[in-house]
């Protein structure tokens, strides 16, 4: 699967995160990877100030670390957008 860099593709990443038992925020921070995740607490907090193919490159490298179970998800439609990610692989 190719990314999109668009706002519509950043919102199914979102939309991804809220079906799941985590929970995203966008602060401001000096994370040296751009993102942080507080795995006790369920918290993902990617840097506010990154802009958009950085957000969604943080969520997607996030999502993988994760490895959220796609059966998990109730929509059918999060489900094969999981599965989709979880093929694709980040090349920098």
């Amino acid at each position: 699967m190719a990314l999109k860099y668009t706002k519509h593709f950043l919102d199914k990443l979102e939309n991804l995160f809220a079906s799941s038992e985590y929970v995203l925020r966008y602060e401001k921070g000096n994370f040296k990877s751009g993102y942080c995740v507080l795995k006790e607490t369920r918290i993902v907090i990617v840097n506010k100030y990154f802009p958009l193919e950085g957000k969604i490159n943080a969520l997607v490298d996030i999502l993988s670390e994760l490895k959220l179970d796609p059966s998990g998800f109730k929509d059918k439609a999060n489900q094969e957008f999981l599965k989709e990610l979880q093929q694709t692989t980040l090349k920098f």
